[in-house]
């Protein structure tokens, strides 16, 4: 059994504790992870190939409706009112949400091999090839079709967006796009002789649709950083998908029209 990953569960508790800060959990909310948990048991039943399966899907099925806030219990609380950042960007609001947070905490608990371990040095390389592929492709390719420019900035809510970002969103989004979903479906087509590539461009496709609401250029784009991602997650590990989607947010919202140019 593999050992749990301690690291990024206190990095996601740090997160959620902010979370829980900022608003509050309903007894509802119990509902969900009553629902999680029997995931979790289903899952590692592993004499009853059914039950794993049964439980795989719940949790797919738990991870829309958390994502998309359809739950009850939680009362994700509001960190950041509507403002402009730039004078020629659309308003932009941030909440602390807490119920997505409850995906990784799955995903690390019940599959750490989600993790994919690799050296420190194999980490810093994939983090280095997988920022500068995503920022050539999605920055570029957002300036390129106008829905941002170039503008430098660094407002007072800066460092509680840093935090939101690391913690609540890029951690819990690569581990469910990289971790659970790249990495499960390379141990699936691991027979197949581009297996790991068929893999990468399929989480990619995923984690590009995952974006449809913001519109289709959006998803062209989140679509193209994924592939960065998706790289950095094969040769680095978690850790190097982790850092290469948190850096290209990070330039995005310092050096360029965040989030986007207002229509």
């Amino acid at each position: 059994m593999k050992a749990l990953p301690w690291l990024y569960l206190a990095l996601l508790s740090l997160g959620y504790g902010m979370a829980l800060s900022y608003g509050q959990l309903g007894w509802l909310a119990l509902i969900s992870v009553g629902l999680l948990l029997f995931a979790g048991y289903a899952v590692r039943q592993q004499e009853v190939p059914f039950a794993r399966y049964l439980g795989h899907g719940l949790f797919v099925v738990m991870t829309l409706a958390l994502a998309m806030h359809w739950l009850p219990g939680f009362y994700n609380g509001r960190a950041i009112d509507p403002q402009r950042f730039t004078d020629n960007a659309a308003r932009f609001s941030m909440y602390l949400n807490q119920d997505k947070p409850l995906v990784g905490f799955w995903l690390l608990l019940v599959c750490p091999w989600v993790v994919a371990r690799r050296s420190l040095r194999l980490t810093v390389y994939a983090t280095a090839l997988g920022l500068t592929l995503s920022a050539v492709l999605a920055l570029g390719g957002a300036v390129l079709l106008g829905v941002i420019a170039w503008a430098p900035k660094w407002p007072d809510q800066a460092w509680l967006w840093v935090l939101n970002n690391l913690l609540l969103v890029t951690l819990v989004e690569e581990a469910l796009f990289r971790g659970y979903i790249q990495g499960g479906l390379s141990r699936r087509f691991k027979h197949l002789p581009y297996g790991e590539n068929l893999a990468l461009l399929l989480a990619s496709s995923l984690f590009a649709l995952a974006h449809v609401g913001a519109g289709w250029t959006w998803v062209l784009l989140a679509g193209l950083a994924g592939v960065g991602y998706g790289l950095a997650y094969r040769f680095g590990g978690l850790g190097a998908a982790i850092a290469t989607h948190f850096g290209l947010n990070v330039l995005h919202f310092g050096l360029f029209t965040y989030p986007m140019l207002a229509g």
